[in-house]
């Protein structure tokens, strides 16, 4: 079973692909859809579906992953990416697609045991998971293979 995980934000929406396998995953790819910070709202929304789209097309994922909006300290931030997210499920919901939602805590908690780990506990336990040879960069990406991770994790329970 293919896993699409997503880290959604206006400027740099991460992803990550993995492979169900056993407990864990097996890595794919990862990456980054961006946008330009001088384009327009709607036509940063525009690019980001037509990256999903192309990520769709490209991995034909059986599964997405979407980290949710748990909490946030800048209602300035908050509105577009939540905004980008609701572009995010839309898509999903175009490709007829399961689609589970995991807050930050819950991928924490399920990659590392500790739902408060810091960053670098979450790219670690990643590279750990998936084998990879160095930690994934950009953060971006590595939040999204992490948030593939919980999905499967949460799948097999």
């Amino acid at each position: 079973m293919r896993i699409l995980g997503i880290d959604p934000g206006t400027a740099i929406t991460g992803y990550g692909v993995i492979e169900k396998k056993g407990r864990g995953g097996i890595h794919i790819a990862h990456g980054c859809i961006t946008t330009n910070k001088d384009a327009t709202k709607e036509r940063r929304l525009l690019l980001l579906e037509r990256g999903m789209a192309v990520l769709f097309k490209q991995y034909k994922p059986d599964v997405v992953a979407v980290e949710s909006l748990y909490f946030f300290k800048n209602l300035k931030t908050a509105l577009p990416v939540s905004e980008a997210r609701g572009v995010i499920l839309l898509t999903v919901a175009k490709h007829k697609v399961p689609l589970y939602e995991f807050t930050p805590p819950q991928v924490k908690m399920s990659v590392t045991g500790y739902g408060r780990a810091e960053k670098k506990q979450m790219q670690k336990m990643v590279q750990l998971h998936l084998k990879l040879e160095s930690l994934p960069k950009p953060d971006d990406a590595a939040d999204a293979l992490a948030v593939a991770l919980a999905c499967s994790s949460f799948m097999r329970s």
